[in-house]
C-alpha cells in the first residue's frame, strides 16, 4: 500500500500552497481513487480464494489420482472411467472428497481462530506477501505431487494463503468505504466462478492437471500487484485515515469493550454456511448419473462449475437486491440439502440436467447469504467494532463448513456401502 500513496501526498502538498486546487480535478481524483479500490477489493478477492476453489474442483482428480504416465503434457479429456467401488452404484472414491475440504478449510479455521490473539502483531503487508507465497506454493506442490499425501500438504498451503488473506482483506474494509464489501464479495464469487470454469475448461480441452495447475501461477502474483500497486491510501473520510489503518494491524482486534451484538449479522452466517458446503462436498460427489457421456470426473467439475456461477451472480447482486431476513436463505438451503439426500437414498431424478439446475439455485442462495450478511455487519456495527466484527464474522462461516466437512466422512462411506 504505501506505493499507492503518491496521489495522496501530491494531494496533501497541492493543499499547502498559496493557490487552493480546481474542485473539479479533486473530485475527479476522489473518483479515481474509489474506482481504484473497487477493482483492488474485486482483484483481492478474485485472487485470495482462487486457490482455495481450484483445489476443491481438482479434489475428485486429487483423490483418485489420475496422472499421465511419462509425458503429463496432455491426457484424454475423456478418460475411461476408473473403478473405485464396484459394489457401489454411485462409483465412490475410497476416500471422500470431504477429505480434500477438510484439508482445504480446518487451516483457514486455525488462522482465524488465533487471529485475534496474534495477528496483530504483523503488519497488513508482510499478512498479505506470507499469503500470496502459500498461494503459489500450493499450485507448485500439488502439480508435481506423486501421492494423494502430498498433494493434501499442498491444499493446506491453499487454505492457509486463503484463511489469511480473508482475516486480513476483511478487516481491511473497515479503512475503506463501505461500497468495498459489495466488491470484496464480488471478487470472491468472480474466483469460484473463473476457478472452477478455468480447471474444467484446460483438463476438457486436453490439458494435464499438472499443467493447469502451473498455468495458474499468475494469480498469486496478481494478488501481490493489487495490494501494494492499485490500492489506495484510506482517505479522511474513510473509517481511520491513513495513520490509524497502519496502527490498526498492530492493534489486539478484541478491545476491552466487547461488540455489541446485532439482529441478522454474524450469528445468522453460521447457521447457513453450516449447511451449505455440506451438500456441495457428500452429496454433489454421489450424484452420479450413469446414462450420461460425462465420466463422474467431469460431472464433478460440472457441479462445481454451475454451483460456482451461482455463487458469483448473487454475490455480485448487492446493487440489485438486499436482504435483510438472511434466516430465509438459510431455510432454503436445509430443504435443498434434504432433497439432494433423498435423491442420493433413491436415484428418481431422471436427467444429470435437473440436478444442474438444483446446484445453479444452491450457488445463488449460498453466495446471497455471504454478501448480504457481511452488508448487513458493515449497516449495524459503529465503525470502532467493524473491523473486529468481520473477522468474527469469517470464523463462524469457516467453522460451519469444518463441521460440515467432519459429518461428511462418515456419512459418505455409510452411503457408498449401499448397494
Amino acid at each position: 500500500m504505501g506505493g499507492c500513496a503518491g496521489s495522496r501526498r501530491r494531494l496533501l502538498d497541492s493543499e499547502g500552497e498559496e493557490t487552493a486546487p480546481e474542485p473539479r480535478p479533486r473530485l475527479l481524483d476522489r473518483q479515481g481513487a474509489l474506482w481504484k479500490n473497487a477493482m483492488g477489493f474485486w482483484l483481492l478477492g478474485l485472487c485470495n480464494n482462487f486457490s482455495y476453489v481450484v483445489m476443491l474442483s481438482a479434489a475428485h482428480d486429487i483423490l483418485s489420482h489420475q496422472r499421465a504416465s511419462g509425458n503429463q503434457s496432455h491426457v484424454d479429456p475423456d478418460p475411461a472411467p476408473t473403478t473405485h467401488n464396484s459394489s457401489s452404484r454411485f462409483d465412490c472414491n475410497s476416500v471422500s472428497t470431504a477429505a480434500v475440504l477438510l484439508a482445504d478449510i480446518l487451516p483457514t479455521l486455525v488462522i482465524k481462530l488465533l487471529a485475534p490473539l496474534g495477528l496483530h502483531l504483523l503488519p497488513y503487508s508482510p499478512r498479505v506477501l506470507v499469503s500470496g507465497i502459500c498461494s503459489a506454493g500450493s499450485f507448485i506442490l500439488v502439480a508435481f505431487s506423486h501421492s494423494v499425501g502430498t498433494s493434501l500438504c499442498g491444499v493446506v498451503l491453499a487454505s492457509i494463503s486463503s484463511g489469511l488473506g480473508e482475516v486480513t482483506f476483511l478487516s481491511l474494509t473497515a479503512f475503506y468505504p463501505r461500497a468495498v464489501i459489495s466488491w470484496w464479495s464480488s471478487g470472491t464469487g468472480g474466483a469460484g466462478l473463473l476457478g472452477a470454469l478455468s480447471y474444467l475448461g484446460l483438463t476438457q480441452a486436453g490439458l494435464s492437471p499438472q499443467h493447469t495447475l502451473l498455468s495458474m501461477l499468475g494469480i498469486p502474483a496478481l494478488l501481490l500487484a493489487s495490494y501494494f500497486f492499485l490500492l489506495t491510501s484510506p482517505e479522511p473520510q474513510d473509517p481511520g485515515g491513513e495513520e490509524e489503518a497502519e496502527t490498526s494491524a498492530r492493534q489486539p482486534l478484541i478491545n476491552s469493550e466487547a461488540p455489541e451484538a446485532k439482529p441478522d449479522s454474524s450469528s445468522n452466517l453460521s447457521l447457513q454456511e453450516r449447511w451449505n458446503v455440506f451438500k456441495v462436498w457428500m452429496v454433489f460427489e454421489l450424484l452420479f448419473f450413469r446414462n450420461t457421456s460425462l465420466t463422474h470426473a467431469q460431472q464433478y467439475r460440472w457441479y462445481q462449475m454451475l454451483y460456482q456461477a451461482g455463487v458469483f451472480v448473487s454475490r455480485s447482486s448487492l446493487r440489485c437486491c438486499r436482504i435483510r431476513f438472511t434466516w430465509v436463505l438459510a431455510l432454503l438451503q436445509c430443504f435443498n440439502l434434504a432433497f439432494l439426500l433423498v435423491d442420493v437414498w433413491l436415484s428418481f431424478l431422471p436427467s444429470i440436467y435437473l440436478v444442474f439446475l438444483i446446484i445453479l439455485y444452491e450457488g445463488l442462495l449460498g453466495g446471497a447469504a455471504y454478501v448480504n450478511t457481511f452488508h448487513n455487519i458493515a449497516l449495524e456495527t459503529s465503525d470502532e467494532h467493524r473491523e473486529f466484527a468481520m473477522a468474527a464474522a469469517c470464523i463462524s462461516d469457516t467453522l460451519g463448513i469444518s463441521l460440515s466437512g467432519l459429518l461428511a466422512l462418515p456419512l459418505h462411506d455409510f452411503l457408498c456401502r449401499l448397494s
